[in-house]
């Protein structure tokens, strides 16, 4: 059933995106973005368990997110949201903690909550916070990738609290870590093959062509148009381009 299936990506997602935050992220003392980097300060500060300070910050954006993300959606991330954060208090530490180099946990945390986000993404669903406002721009811009959009959001919040831990090292690291996790869950969505197709109306096909073929080493393929408005004559080029 089509439930099942989403209710298994979001588990597995759920399952991914913790142990990358708390067994990697976590143990190294990496600065996280998001509603995760801002539960992270709330957790250092008040020793509030990370995953109930994410669903209590959750609480104001759902508010405001409702109307644009629609009833099924919302519901499916409430749900979604719950379980993973109960799994980054209770399941997680269960497991062994990572204590090696820094980099790797970087690596490692990139990886596993790429992976688990790009999970719960395909299920419809998402992990709130973050997510909500996420998939709020990409409900307004569709040709926004959603790890483009979350690496813009995490920049600035990793900077934000690098400044107050006066950590430039974990600053490094969480760049590294947003950057890693953006193009993962995009090539995880979007499929590891996937290119761009670039669509050209010009009055010089030819010369266009000649030009993605110099300059790309792309072949390209010549197509009659006409304006909608005017109806005069133009040439539409084609040509898709590798990731």
């Amino acid at each position: 059933m089509k439930w099942v299936n989403g209710f298994l990506r979001e588990f597995f997602g759920s399952i991914l995106y913790s142990l990358g935050m708390v067994n990697f992220a976590l143990a190294a003392g990496l600065p996280l973005a998001g509603f995760s980097g801002v539960a992270f300060i709330v957790n250092r500060l008040t020793n509030v368990p990370i995953g109930w300070a994410i669903i209590l910050l959750n609480v104001p954006v759902a508010a405001l997110c409702f109307k644009v993300l629609g009833k099924g959606f919302f519901l499916r991330s409430v749900r979604c949201t719950v379980m993973s954060s109960l799994m980054l208090d209770y399941l997680a530490p269960l497991l062994p903690v990572y204590s090696g180099d820094r980099l790797l946990a970087a690596l490692a945390t990139g990886v596993l909550t790429g992976l688990g986000l790009a999970l719960i993404y395909t299920a419809n669903s998402s992990t709130g916070g973050m997510d909500f406002i996420t998939v709020s721009i990409k409900h307004r811009w569709p040709h926004l990738p959603l790890g483009r959009i979350n690496l813009i959001f995490d920049t600035v919040v990793i900077a934000t609290e690098s400044l107050l831990l006066r950590d430039i090292d974990g600053f490094l690291y969480g760049l590294l870590v947003s950057f890693i996790m953006s193009v993962v869950v995009d090539k995880t969505i979007f499929g590891l093959n996937s290119g761009k197709l670039a669509l050209i109306v010009t009055d010089r096909g030819r010369r266009v062509c000649q030009l993605i073929e110099d300059t790309c080493h792309r072949g390209s393929t010549l197509i009659p148009a006409f304006g909608g408005y005017r109806g005069d004559g133009k040439q539409m080029v084609v040509t898709a381009f590798a990731p």
